[in-house]
């Protein structure tokens, strides 16, 4: 009996040590740690703009109107809904995505000018596997300029240059494709209209 409470008594030790070790040390220590190598990526990347918290640049938001890029379409809740976060989970052979590919297909090259069987942009007809992508493709955002500088009264060549400043490389230089985030995109043509501010 002695032997059998000595092991209760040790188990709920270690159990006390881990928890206060993984539970709390840890977190607490990767915590400070990323406090100190990099803030703004540990508090979430946070865009702000007079003040105000606009959004992140890791997870997209729905814009709408002529005047602004879109993003990729999300399968996320209603739309870009971070807490409902996730694929369709439709085989590329499902009616439904093919129809909803059709679909997107079909009004992209409406919204945007385009000829009825022009090719359009994987990323602007499917959604990415979180929903959230806050990117797109460099083709995708190039199909949407002309459309964006009308409705600004900008020129196509200043609206594709500050698509340009923005552009971000593949990732450590082999990963994924170039792209543009379409949030700081769309900050950076407000602040183009605000005369900089």
């Amino acid at each position: 009996m002695k032997s059998w409470m000595r092991e209760i008594r040790t188990s709920l030790r270690a159990t006390a040590a881990l928890g206060l070790l993984l539970c709390g040390l840890y977190p607490l220590v990767v915590w400070v740690s990323a406090q100190i190598v990099f803030p703004a990526k540990a508090n979430g990347s946070l865009l702000v703009r007079d003040g105000k918290v606009v959004g992140s640049e890791l997870i997209a938001q729905g814009f709408a109107g002529a005047k602004y890029f879109h993003p990729r379409p999300s399968a996320a809740g209603g739309g870009y809904d971070a807490l409902a976060s996730g694929p369709s989970n439709l085989g590329p052979l499902a009616k439904g995505l093919i129809e909803s590919v059709r679909g997107r297909a079909a009004a992209y090259r409406a919204e945007n000018g385009l000829e009825s069987g022009a090719p359009v942009p994987a990323d602007a007809v499917t959604a990415s596997g979180s929903g959230l992508d806050p990117h797109i493709s460099l083709r995708n955002a190039a199909l949407q300029a002309p459309r964006v500088a009308l409705a600004r009264g900008m020129t196509e060549i200043a609206v594709r240059d500050i698509i340009g400043s923005l552009a971000e490389d593949r990732d450590a230089g082999i990963f994924g494709e170039p792209r543009v985030n379409v949030l700081k995109l769309n900050l950076a043509l407000d602040e183009k209209r605000n005369g900089g501010r």
